[in-house]
């Protein structure tokens, strides 16, 4: 991995961001990830980064900043990320997140969160092993018809 860059998204990395997300859900995303990033790059309060090796992205951490929301003074959210599958385990996630939380200590940023589905077993352990654990927050849900 001598070869791995982390850098900040550039609007160029949506198609790879969706290509990495299909081939992790195996199905087609019918999320628009060019809307998405191009939207993100043009923020100013954001940590967002790539992962590159050998100049093809194969790794993305995009973060969202609250001010004041849900009883916290300032916070990170892990929006969305994704490893492409053949590089899982081997630390580009880990690189990344390195990266991403050094960003938001300069940014005075002590509390990161993000949202794993229960049965994400391999989400979860990740996510574990960089620190996360369970919080006081409750998730829920509502579907509007």
């Amino acid at each position: 991995m001598q070869n791995l860059i982390i850098r900040n998204l550039e609007v160029r990395d949506s198609e790879d961001i969706s290509r990495i997300q299909e081939a992790i859900t195996k199905e087609p995303s019918a999320i628009d990830y060019h809307k998405i990033v191009k939207e993100e790059v043009k923020k100013d309060n954001r940590v967002n980064v790539v992962a590159e090796l050998d100049g093809k992205v194969v790794g993305f951490i995009i973060t969202y900043i609250l001010y004041g929301g849900f009883g916290l003074q300032k916070s990170a959210w892990i929006g969305l990320f994704g490893v492409e599958p053949k590089y899982m385990g081997s630390g580009i996630g880990k690189r990344m997140a390195k990266e991403v939380f050094d960003e938001l200590t300069k940014m005075n940023i002590k509390n990161i969160f993000t949202s794993v589905k229960w049965d994400s077993v391999d989400l979860l352990s990740f996510f574990k092993s960089l620190g996360f654990d369970r919080c006081n927050f409750i998730n829920l849900k509502k579907v509007i018809d």
